[in-house]
């Protein structure tokens, strides 16, 4: 499920990101409002989208949360469309403004890395909002504003930036993503990462004799390094919490992909500075 943002009315939809809540709202009835703000709401909508997916996510399904009617919300939130604005704008205020660099941009770089795989999955819901539309919000400048105080002490031009930029994003979000993925499949299908992959993958020597030796270089790449297969009897242990099959190479994939990343850019760094001498 991709969700596209920047789907409400523009304005009142960058009055509410940038706290302009008053002309976001122009027609509010006068009055108290008890127990209710922007802040109140998105915080709850947050809130349910975490516990059961963006699927869930509605303007009533809000409400109920909060103990209100759907209708209720309108006078501060245009609709559902503004309210996925807000929500992924308000979440990334979770992430830090700023990264130390007396160690090195590359460890600040990790650092940043790895922020953004666990804020991913304690929110498996924001990689589902493309990135095709940026929300252009305070947060997610802020966030861009934090990658871009570690690349600047790369010396790297403009164009260099922004390829890093893409490249740091795509090791972060796709690794995570796979992560939030597998974890989805198991509750949408009823069928633990064990129990699918015995299931297909057990039936690849009946089906497709001689497997090795129609697909060598795949067969070499299985049997050369790849995260331990689970176990058919797995599924008890990743019903307790233990980690996936997916989840174990998701994270050899995130922490293999920033390395490549990392000296892709300090190799442009150096060939930089050698255009330079």
């Amino acid at each position: 499920m991709t969700v596209f943002a920047g789907q409400g009315d523009p304005r009142r939809s960058m009055d509410l990101l940038w706290g302009r809540t008053e002309a976001a709202a122009p027609h509010a009835r006068p009055g108290p409002r008890p127990g209710l703000s922007v802040e109140v709401i998105v915080d709850a909508a947050i809130a349910v989208a975490d516990a059961e997916g963006m699927a869930a996510l509605s303007m009533r399904a809000v409400g109920e949360r909060l103990g209100r009617t759907a209708m209720a919300l309108y006078t501060y939130v245009p609709g559902k469309a503004e309210l996925v604005d807000l929500m992924y704008d308000r979440a990334l205020a979770e992430l830090p403004a700023a990264y130390e660099v007396s160690a090195g941009w590359r460890a600040a770089l990790v650092a940043w890395a790895e922020d953004g795989w666990a804020f991913y999955l304690r929110h498996p819901w924001m990689l589902q909002v493309s990135q095709a539309r940026p929300v252009l919000g305070p947060n997610e400048y802020g966030a861009l504003e934090a990658l871009l105080g570690v690349l600047a002490v790369t010396g790297l031009d403009a164009r260099g930036v922004r390829r890093a930029v893409a490249a740091l994003s795509s090791v972060v979000r796709g690794a995570a993503g796979t992560v939030a993925e597998s974890r989805q499949a198991v509750r949408a299908t009823g069928l633990t990462e064990a129990q699918w992959w015995h299931g297909r993958a057990g039936a690849l020597p009946e089906v497709a004799p001689g497997f090795a030796e129609r697909f060598p270089r795949v067969a070499w790449l299985d049997a050369e390094g790849a995260p331990e297969m689970p176990e058919a009897a797995g599924a008890a242990g990743e019903a307790d919490g233990g980690v996936s099959y997916l989840e174990r190479a998701a994270r050899e994939a995130f922490e293999g992909g920033l390395e490549l990343v990392l000296d892709g850019i300090e190799a442009a760094i150096a060939r930089a500075a050698a255009r330079k001498r």
